[in-house]
């Protein structure tokens, strides 16, 4: 009913930067909350940024002050700036989004298939 796909990783040096693309498409009636999660290997899946319909924002404490999230609710898609990336920032990112469909009328939980993130020289 709902797909959300990520696009942006990739390979990149210590110090640079990447942005996270989240498309959601299928019989959306409207999307609350939208968030972006990290899984590196060995780990348990994390938050990184969430951001609500009207743009309450929330951090992980480990990429304040080097993370945007934003959204454009017309293109029902969210974005993760991700700027000054460290080796630790190296996973895969995941998409989250909480959705009402025109089927069901009711909040589901849809997760991205996810985009690999490498920060490494």
């Amino acid at each position: 009913q709902v797909q959300l796909v990520e696009s942006g990783g990739g390979l990149v040096q210590p110090g640079g930067s990447l942005r996270l693309s989240c498309a959601a498409s299928g019989s959306i009636f409207v999307i609350g909350a939208m968030g972006w999660y990290r899984q590196a290997p060995g780990k348990e899946r994390e938050l990184v940024a969430a951001i609500t319909r009207g743009g309450s924002i929330d951090y992980a404490d480990s990429v304040k002050g080097r993370f945007t999230v934003s959204r454009d609710n017309a293109k029902n898609t969210a974005y993760l700036q991700m700027n000054s990336l460290k080796p630790e920032d190296t996973a895969v990112y995941y998409c989250n989004a909480q959705v009402v469909t025109r089927l069901s009328m009711v909040t589901e939980n849809y997760w991205g298939k996810g985009t690999l993130v490498t920060v490494s020289s």
